[in-house]
């Protein structure tokens, strides 16, 4: 069964209203506030339970001193870092902030290093952001999507002046993605909203199949006469699960090199695995001039092709990155721990729905049960194969 989440943004997003409704779908305060207490920022958070057009919700507020500064993305890469997260939770929190930083350089027309955040960088939003992420990780969450995002009308005030809604960042942050209209007069979808749908989201539909096991309500700060400002999502089992986790598309990104030592381009690889790549090869090829080269291929999920294309950029120095999406047959799969003669091993469960089950060996622990005790590793291998647990 696939655990999932569906943002029902009938009156937008933003980030208190993401955290509080996943707080008030189950996942736990506690440890969402130990998370960004070990962060060492000044950032308290407030939890409440309110009332928004006559219906019960948890509302977020984050108590901060005021500060005067701005923060680039090496910035928070560096409170990311010192804080005792999960890497799920570093990783996803990584992904949302970069989908801001790269959505500022494409609204301001300048490279992704000289970024700097305004209201997304405060730490109130540093908060909603790494909380958010917490969250989603501690209520197991493997499939996010979300209905149509409604953005609001008029303008909004902002570091650079009165701006229409949406502004030029949350417009980036929203290309591809299904809108909805509204008349309210007011930013009901801000970056930092956004930002978690562009980095969470991989299916948009007005109503999934879920098995609905909790609903979560989160608050927004203003009040509306046209509708409660509400964000719920619905957290479940998909019901569908066996259609729609076989098939999934993800994306080819390739480059020719031609000009890069073996040390550079193993080094490349080992940053592209770490930064969420499903996987990395390299080929051998013959290029112009009969030079002998490598064409190194990486398998991308789309939240993180940006990403892994600034790494192989930044890394090989190659002039041009080819990306193509490629539509994927898996299996189902889970960690199992299966009985051997020296204790238990973990694999990895294949299946389909029509009866095929694959049990492949997990090398890193069966290496470490073949140094234990002393055995051939193929020994250990095919005791994993043979086992029924």
């Amino acid at each position: 069964m696939v655990r999932a989440l569906h943002f029902d943004c009938f009156s937008g997003i933003s980030g208190d209203m993401a955290l509080g409704a996943l707080l008030d779908a189950g996942a736990s305060e506690s440890a969402v506030r130990a998370g960004l207490d070990s962060l060492g920022l000044p950032i308290q958070l407030e939890v409440s339970k309110v009332r928004k057009g006559g219906f019960a919700a948890t509302h977020i507020y984050i108590r901060t001193p005021e500060e005067h500064t701005h923060r680039f993305l090496p910035d928070i890469e560096q409170i990311l870092q010192r804080g005792a997260l999960s890497a799920n939770q570093r990783d996803l929190a990584w992904r949302i902030f970069h989908k801001l930083a790269q959505a500022e350089a494409t609204a301001h027309g300048m490279p992704l290093e000289r970024v700097h955040f305004h209201e997304v960088g405060a730490l109130d939003s540093i908060a909603d952001i790494i909380g958010t992420a917490i969250a989603l990780d501690l209520l197991g969450i493997e499939h996010v999507s979300c209905r149509s995002v409604p953005t609001g009308t008029g303008t909004v005030k902002c570091a650079h002046g009165t701006m229409p809604i949406p502004t030029p960042g949350t417009a980036a942050l929203l290309v591809g993605v299904p809108l909805a209209p509204s008349t309210i007069k007011a930013e009901l979808t801000t970056p930092t909203g956004a930002a978690i749908l562009a980095a969470t989201v991989r299916e948009w539909t007005e109503s999934p199949a879920l098995r609905i096991e909790a609903i979560g309500h989160g608050a927004g700060t203003r009040d509306f006469l046209e509708q409660p400002n509400l964000l719920r999502v619905f957290v479940g089992q998909l019901l569908n699960a066996g259609e729609s986790t076989d098939r999934d598309r993800v994306w080819l990104l390739e480059t020719n090199l031609d000009d890069v030592s073996g040390e550079v381009i193993g080094f490349c690889i080992e940053r592209l695995f770490a930064a969420g790549a499903l996987d990395v090869f390299t080929t051998a090829i013959g290029m112009k001039k009969n030079r002998p080269g490598v064409l190194l291929s990486v398998l991308a999920p789309a939240e993180a092709v940006d990403r892994l294309e600034t790494i192989v950029f930044e890394q090989t120095g190659t002039f041009g990155i080819r990306r193509q999406a490629c539509e994927r047959r898996k299996l189902h799969r889970e960690i199992v721990s299966v009985s051997t003669p020296w204790g238990p091993v973990q694999a990895k469960r294949g299946w389909r729905a029509e009866g095929l089950e694959i049990l492949s060996p997990e090398y890193e622990d069966c290496a470490r049960v073949a140094r234990e005790q002393g055995v051939p590793l193929r020994d250990v291998y095919e005791a994993v194969r043979q086992a029924r647990g």
